[in-house]
């Protein structure tokens, strides 16, 4: 199945425009696209209207304030940050105090080269001394360039869409939202929560779980569309045995059957396409599957490996909502049963009756048991 593999996209990239995302917007299949992209996608559609996703084509609502509504794809706007900031040259970042302090006077501007994770804050030597020393304990800092790793980004703080100068510290399981301290006397009292990271060591138990189940799928479909072209070759080897049957039988009986033989050859021609159409079908739905599975076991492992304790709390509902969708989709219940084709050649000596190339049947294969159909001459 190299076409579904293929398809397994660059996470910073939106799907429709190929370009690196801009205010990428997350849709409940968990694919992200440029809000902008999606305002074009969908210029005919209104709020409330049921669309599908332009990439796996699973159905979503526009909400109510339009596609601005649709949540913002924090894991997919960290990867872009981080690919931007690599991109830099750290002999030009200059350093953010600095920037800040000198107002117009841009001489007095330091060169950063150092990164403090606590203040997410890019630093002159100067400038993130006073941070080696704070009274609540030495802040994480690192070399510039290392807020880059994956390990330093899942340190980074993440602040409460409410109080956005607390930082969340806790995870309501019954809102499935992050929060801080604050709201937690105010609308998680009689919930159950936990500390932000406990959370995240649950959640990703069962983001593992899930994926884990998927993965499993993937092999199962993965199996079934090999039995299936192999099938669908097989159907083909034995159209062109039939074919050549035909042609031997009617040559047999020179220009008084090249009309038979012609009408004979359309009709194995007409059956070959309608089940190579239904093949198709099959297989396309297939691949779709696929690529929904390795879309999402891709997005969980990016959030996995990459993603904060927060992230992976705020996506874990969905994944798992996602993944019982995919589990319980058995795509593999769609099946293409080939039919069994032959040519029955008529009696050459009997070249006076009107049916004289033959009869194609059609057998298809069925549980219990065997449906053969007559397909007359025409």
């Amino acid at each position: 199945m190299a076409t579904a593999v293929s398809m397994i996209l660059d996470l910073t990239k939106c799907p429709i425009c190929l370009e690196v995302f801009d205010n990428p917007k997350s849709l409940t299949c968990l694919h992200a696209f440029c809000l902008q992209c999606l305002k074009d996608y969908f210029k005919d559609n209104y709020p409330g209207d049921d669309v599908l996703c332009p990439l796996c084509r699973k159905e979503f609502n526009i909400p109510a304030d339009g596609l601005d509504g649709l949540q913002h794809h924090f894991i997919v706007q960290q990867l872009v940050d981080a690919q931007k900031a690599s991109s830099e040259e750290a002999n030009e970042v200059p350093c953010e105090v600095c920037l800040h302090e000198s107002g117009e006077d841009l001489d007095k501007i330091a060169t950063a080269t150092t990164y403090c994770v606590d203040c997410d804050q890019k630093l002159c030597e100067q400038c993130s001394r006073p941070h080696r020393r704070m009274k609540g304990g030495t802040h994480q800092l690192r070399s510039l360039g290392a807020e880059l790793e994956p390990e330093l980004i899942k340190l980074r703080r993440s602040y409460c869409d409410k109080h956005t100068d607390k930082q969340i510290e806790l995870y309501c399981y019954d809102c499935n939202e992050n929060f801080c301290l604050m709201c937690s006397d105010v609308k998680h009292r009689q919930h159950e929560t936990a500390e932000i990271t406990e959370a995240a060591k649950t959640c990703s138990q069962q983001i593992n779980f899930d994926a884990q189940q998927v993965w499993s799928l993937i092999h199962n479909v993965q199996e079934k569309a090999q039995e299936k072209e192999i099938e669908r070759i097989e159907f083909l080897t034995l159209v062109d045995k039939v074919k050549s049957e035909i042609k031997v039988t009617g040559n047999k009986i020179k220009e008084t059957v090249d009309n038979q033989v012609t009408v004979q050859l359309d009709q194995v021609d007409m059956i070959m396409s309608e089940h190579a159409e239904r093949a198709a079908k099959v297989e396309e739905s297939y691949e779709l599957a696929l690529v929904q599975m390795e879309s999402f076991r891709t997005y969980s492992r990016e959030l996995l490996d990459k993603g904060k304790p927060s992230d992976i709390t705020v996506s874990a509902s969905e994944l798992h909502k996602r993944a019982l969708e995919l589990l319980h989709d058995d795509v593999t219940t769609v099946q293409y049963c080939p039919a069994h084709l032959t040519f029955t050649p008529a009696d050459v000596t009997q070249v006076k009756r009107l049916n004289l190339i033959g009869v194609v049947t059609l057998a298809l294969k069925k549980q219990p048991g065997t449906c053969t159909i007559i397909l007359p001459n025409t």
